[in-house]
């Protein structure tokens, strides 16, 4: 699979950690940078990781950020985007089977590598459940009001 992963400089220790995570099981991973820790903004980061899963360029997104709540509000700014922020595993899991969620967000000053490491993996595990789910899915796009 083809998975993009972007951060701001608060993240960068940890977009790595977590990029040679999915090398290591087997996904084509797109680093959008930063490329070195100096500071940046991570909306620039955010819309970036946002444009290559909505081009198709890559399936699913990596989002961090010191708290995650700024690069997923950025993300999410693109409406072909659904990017939850997660702390644990289920909520990871729940992203993906009732939300349909293409990109999760994680902070790293508020999560340890392994809880992120773990939270990828569940995320990458579960699969979208459709059903009742997918009429909600679509009204985030398609909004009724």
């Amino acid at each position: 699979m083809r998975i993009a992963i972007a951060s701001d400089h608060a993240a960068f220790d940890l977009k790595a950690e977590l990029r040679e995570h999915l090398i290591g099981l087997g996904h084509d991973v797109a680093d959008l940078g930063p490329d070195t820790p100096d500071r940046v903004d991570y909306p620039d980061f955010g819309y970036k990781l946002a444009d290559v899963i909505a081009d198709g360029t890559a399936e699913l997104g990596v989002a961090l950020c010191g708290s995650g709540i700024g690069i997923a509000i950025a993300v999410n700014r693109h409406p072909a985007l659904r990017c939850a922020l997660v702390s644990e595993p289920y909520a990871a899991t729940l992203a993906r089977e009732h939300n349909n969620a293409n990109a999760i967000a994680m902070g790293a000053r508020l999560i340890g590598t392994d809880m992120a490491k773990a939270c990828l993996d569940a995320f990458l595990a579960a699969q979208f459940q459709g059903g009742r789910h997918a009429a909600r899915v679509d009204k985030l796009t398609h909004p009724t009001c």
